[in-house]
């Protein structure tokens, strides 16, 4: 089993910066992808960021060149830094990872952009 727990969320106002962190524990050896999802209120969950094992990364269109995913393997951690906030970024974050074809998730974090 993999344990994720996030931090970082919170409240922050249009064009504000928040980073989030994501810790692994557990039963990590091979760990391999990690990466953010997000749901808003009364819309589907979405990918926003994944950073493969080898650091290849994919975004969502919608927050390209405002977000920066990265990791440090050494601390089984994996980081989301966002930038340029907008009202629509507002959504419950997921971390996410795959081990060896299993799935694991976070319990989520608050992210609301409003002024």
């Amino acid at each position: 089993q993999v344990q994720l727990v996030e931090s970082g969320g919170g409240l922050v106002q249009p064009g504000g910066s928040l980073r989030l962190s994501c810790t692994a524990s557990g039963n990590i050896f091979d760990i391999g992808a990690m990466g953010w999802y997000r749901q808003a209120p009364g819309k589907q969950h979405e990918l926003v960021a994944i950073i493969n094992i080898g650091r290849s990364i994919n975004y969502a269109d919608s927050v390209k060149g405002r977000f920066t995913i990265s990791r440090d393997n050494a601390k089984s951690t994996v980081y989301l830094q966002m930038n340029s906030l907008k009202p629509e970024d507002t959504a419950v974050y997921y971390c996410w990872s795959r081990r060896l074809r299993l799935e694991y998730w976070g319990q989520g974090t608050q992210v609301t952009v409003s002024s």
